[in-house]
């Protein structure tokens, strides 16, 4: 009898301890099993972060680059380096199905090309004028790094954004005063210098036409009340002038 209530007792533990919360705190294996899943939980988020992170630095420093007159870094490029390039066959000892393939490869090619140029030509778009009957006193002219137009206007006149977009940048800097940038379609920022008064702020999504600042005098770099306005392209200025009728 007594060897029956000690077996009965030894089974009852060993069934609590397996089946029970117990099993968690006489077993550790388990445990590890569950530190190493939340550890690997943890350093897959911490990596989701610094790659956030990282992402959000590149683009704060390709913008005050920008917003100074400079052509920002193209991470990508730095990253990728030069090979040799591959010596191409002599077309004349090609066969005639090679060559044939060859023409329609090339053909495909140039029409796709044509496609995604004119899919991501500025020249597209109606911008409209941030100023309109503004007077230009200073165009466009990189060779000095002068890469926007310098708008003249009427006191406290409302500057208009030229197209649909989102603001990306609504700041201030010491050479520029008050600036605000919109990103549109196709890589195209358009940017407002030396503002009295910002009316939007970062990712405010806007409509062309819809006042995003009041002409000013901010800044260091500004002898007097103007709109200093500036486009850019897949990271490189462009000529207002081209794109918009003043």
């Amino acid at each position: 009898m007594i060897i029956t209530v000690a077996l009965i007792i030894l089974f009852s533990g060993s069934f609590l301890l397996s089946n029970t919360i117990l099993n968690k705190y006489f077993r550790p294996v388990s445990k590890d099993i569950q530190n190493e899943r939340r550890l690997l939980e943890l350093s897959v988020t911490i990596d989701s972060l610094s790659q956030a992170i990282k992402t959000r630095d590149e683009f704060l420093s390709n913008m005050n680059r920008i917003m100074a007159g400079q052509k920002p870094k193209d991470a990508l490029a730095e990253k990728v380096k030069p090979t040799k390039p591959e010596k191409k066959p002599d077309i004349d000892q090609l066969a005639p199905a090679d060559l044939q393939l060859r023409r329609e490869f090339e053909t495909n090619e140039q029409a796709q090309l044509v496609s995604f140029t004119s899919a991501t030509d500025p020249k597209g778009f109606v911008l409209l004028s941030p100023v309109p009957g503004g007077l230009i006193s200073d165009r466009y002219d990189a060779k000095i790094g002068h890469f926007g137009l310098d708008i003249v206007a009427k006191k406290d006149e409302p500057i208009k954004c030229v197209a649909d977009g989102t603001v990306v940048l609504s700041s201030w800097t010491s050479d520029t005063g008050y600036v605000i940038a919109v990103q549109h379609q196709n890589n195209l920022i358009s940017v407002y210098k030396h503002n009295s008064v910002l009316l939007k702020k970062s990712g405010n999504f806007v409509k062309a036409g819809e006042i995003v600042a009041i002409i000013g005098n901010t800044g260091e770099l500004t002898t007097g009340p103007h709109l200093h306005f500036e486009l850019w392209n897949n990271g490189n200025p462009v000529n207002p002038e081209q794109y918009v009728r003043f």
